[in-house]
């Protein structure tokens, strides 16, 4: 996938640009939007996560159900077939991404517009902060293709939601419209007009000093959450990899 960067002010914008496949994610997009975070500017005080066209995500390709997987990249049944210390390596290093926002000292805020689906939600979940359209639809699908959100989905609803609603979600895997994952604080606000909504959320931040802002997330990120968890997710995706090899090579 390409992926767009640009510096506007204090706002650093990357954008996920395969519009015409949804901006279907694979490792290696991973991979790029990690790197990435590992040079944003000094200058930047907001990083702006963005898809372009009719939606954020649609999560991952569907190349990677595939035995033939994405050349160059391996699929779910190449990483089925690792040792337990392979593929729990592997998981690890899939889920760099998805934690690197939350241990930057700027303000991560995702734009979603459309569907966010499977990593496509998870993709936003890494970030501090969720605008939607109103008539974006979320949703961790992993559950109905016979997978786990491995990607940060399962802490992070587990953060904001705790285990009833959580189990309830991601064991159905079921649409959440932008009001009801509103109403869930799973995301932040809903806005017709995305750039007016990262403006008027954004415009209070700025009237604060930087090293106050800076603080202010580290305290808060270091008191709310944990390590074990991403543990927790690579271990069940591991027996979900595992049982689905098993299956197909029963076919």
């Amino acid at each position: 996938m390409e992926i767009l960067t640009d510096l506007a002010g204090d706002q650093f914008n990357i954008t996920l640009n395969e519009p015409e496949k949804r901006n279907a994610q694979t490792p290696q997009t991973w991979d790029d939007l990690y790197e990435i975070c590992q040079a944003v500017p000094e200058e930047a005080r907001f990083i702006v996560l963005r898809g372009n066209g009719k939606s954020f995500s649609a999560g991952m390709d569907r190349a990677m159900f595939t035995p033939g997987g994405i050349p160059g990249q391996p699929s779910f049944m190449d990483m089925a077939a690792q040792t337990d210390t392979q593929l729990d390596d592997t998981i690890a290093h899939y889920q760099r991404f998805f934690r690197v926002l939350r241990d930057l000292p700027q303000i991560s805020i995702a734009l979603v517009q459309g569907h966010a689906i499977g990593a496509g939600f998870q993709i936003a979940l890494a970030c501090d902060f969720i605008i939607a359209e109103p008539q974006t639809v979320f949703a961790l699908k992993e559950a109905q293709w016979g997978l786990t959100p491995d990607l940060g989905g399962t802490v992070r609803f587990m953060e904001k939601l705790g285990y009833h609603k959580s189990l309830e979600l991601i064991g159905s895997g079921r649409n959440i419209l932008a009001e009801e994952a509103l109403a869930l604080g799973l995301i932040t606000g809903i806005h017709s007009d995305l750039g007016v909504g990262l403006q008027e959320f954004t415009d209070p931040l700025r009237a604060v000093m930087p090293e106050v802002l800076v603080g202010a997330k580290a305290l808060t990120a270091g008191i709310a959450f944990g390590e074990e968890p991403w543990v927790a997710e690579r271990r069940a995706q591991a027996k979900r990899l595992r049982h689905l090899h098993a299956l197909m090579s029963q076919q």
